[in-house]
C-alpha cells in the first residue's frame, strides 16, 4: 500500500517547535493545576478539562499543526472505555482488502502501534503520515479536536462505557504503571473520590462523554456514538455498522464468507490478549508493557472493586450529569 510522506526541512522544523514549546510554557503558566492519582508531576485544566503535560502540549500542538483529510477516520474515546478494542475493529475493518485475519499488522504489533494517537504520534511538524491507512485515533474531547477534523468531511467514531467500568479499568491500569515504576500505589478510594471530582486524565469523564454525544446529534453522518456494553451484546452487528458508517459496507459476498465475524474474532480480547506481542511487548510511550492494554473487557467487573455505597454514588453522578441529554449509561 502506497504511502505519503509530508515533512519540513529540519531547520523550519526547529524554528517552528521552539515557538511552540515557548508557546505552551505561556499558556500552562496560567493554567489551574492538580496533583492526580499519586502521581508527582501536575495535572492542568484546559478548558475544563484535566490533561498531563505531556498530552496538552501534544493537543495544542494538533490544534496548531495537523490537518484532517477528507477520508480520515478518527477513533475517539476517553481512557479506558474501550479504545484498544475500537482502533482494532475500525482497522481490521478498513484494510480487510490489503489483509485478513491471518495477514493483518494487528497480529504483530500492538493496537496502538498499528493506529497512532493523534496527540502523541501525529502533532509535530515531523509526522510521516499514511494516507493509504487514514485510521488515527484521540483521547481528545470534541471541542478540543483540531479545527480541521471537526471541519473536515472525516469520520468520527466515539465509544464510551459505564463510568464504573471505565474507572475500575482506568485505577488498576495506573496501579500497574506505579507499581513497575516503584511507586506507591495510589489508594483506591482516594481515586475514587478524585474521579468523582472530574480529576483523570480528560476528565470530567461525563463532560467528555456529553461533548460527543452532542456532536453525534447534530452531525450523525459524522460521528458514529457507541457504547461498550451495546458492542459487546452484538459486536457483529456492530461492525456491520461501523464499516456502512465509515463508508466500507460488507458486501453480500463477503458477508457469505463469513468476513465481519473473522474480523470480530481476530479483535477479540480472548485473541488479541493472547498474541506474543501483547503478552510480552512493551509500548513505545514510557515502556508500559503491553499486556497492561489487557485485564479483561468483561461488562461489569466493577462489581469485584466497588461498594454498593461507592457504585450508587457513581451511578447519582452519571445520572444527575446526563439528566435531560436523552443519553444514558
Amino acid at each position: 500500500m502506497e504511502s505519503f510522506f509530508h515533512s519540513q526541512p529540519i531547520s523550519t522544523e526547529k524554528e517552528n517547535g521552539d515557538l511552540l514549546s515557548k508557546s505552551f510554557q505561556d499558556i500552562i503558566s496560567t493554567l489551574p493545576k492538580g496533583n492526580p492519582w499519586g502521581f508527582p508531576d501536575h495535572f492542568l485544566q484546559y478548558h475544563g478539562f484535566w490533561h498531563s503535560s505531556v498530552f496538552l502540549q501534544g493537543i495544542l500542538s494538533a490544534q496548531q499543526q495537523f490537518q484532517a483529510q477528507p477520508a480520515d477516520i478518527i477513533p475517539c474515546s476517553a481512557p479506558k472505555t474501550g479504545t484498544t478494542w475500537l482502533k482494532s475493529l475500525t482497522y481490521a475493518t478498513i484494510t480487510r482488502t490489503s489483509y485478513d485475519d491471518s495477514t493483518s499488522p494487528l497480529l504483530s504489533k500492538m493496537p496502538h502501534d498499528v493506529v497512532p494517537f493523534m496527540e502523541l504520534d501525529h502533532a509535530h511538524f515531523s509526522t510521516h503520515r499514511d494516507l493509504g491507512i487514514p485510521v488515527l485515533a484521540t483521547h481528545m474531547p470534541y471541542s478540543a479536536l483540531p479545527k480541521s477534523v471537526t471541519d473536515s468531511g472525516c469520520k468520527i467514531v466515539y465509544i464510551c462505557r459505564d463510568p464504573k467500568d471505565s474507572f475500575v479499568s482506568l485505577y488498576l491500569f495506573v496501579s500497574k504503571y506505579q507499581k513497575s515504576e516503584n511507586m506507591q500505589t495510589f489508594n483506591l478510594d482516594e481515586a475514587f473520590e478524585q474521579f468523582c471530582q472530574g480529576v483523570c486524565w480528560y476528565g470530567p469523564y461525563w463532560d467528555h462523554v456529553l461533548e460527543f454525544w452532542k456532536a453525534s446529534l447534530e452531525h450523525p453522518d459524522k460521528i458514529l456514538f457507541l457504547k461498550y456494553e451495546e458492542m459487546s451484546d452484538d459486536t457483529i452487528l456492530y461492525v456491520k455498522r461501523l464499516a456502512e458508517f465509515i463508508g466500507c459496507p460488507f458486501s453480500s459476498e463477503e458477508e457469505e464468507k463469513g468476513v465481519p465475524e473473522k474480523i470480530v474474532k481476530m479483535c477479540s480480547f480472548e485473541n488479541l490478549s493472547n498474541l506474543e506481542v501483547n503478552k510480552n511487548g512493551k509500548h513505545r510511550v514510557r515502556g508500559m508493557e503491553n499486556a497492561n492494554y489487557f485485564r479483561k473487557g468483561k461488562v461489569g467487573d466493577w462489581e469485584n472493586w466497588l461498594t454498593p455505597e461507592m457504585a450508587a454514588r457513581l451511578d447519582q453522578i452519571t445520572m444527575q450529569k446526563l439528566s435531560g441529554s436523552g443519553l444514558t449509561l
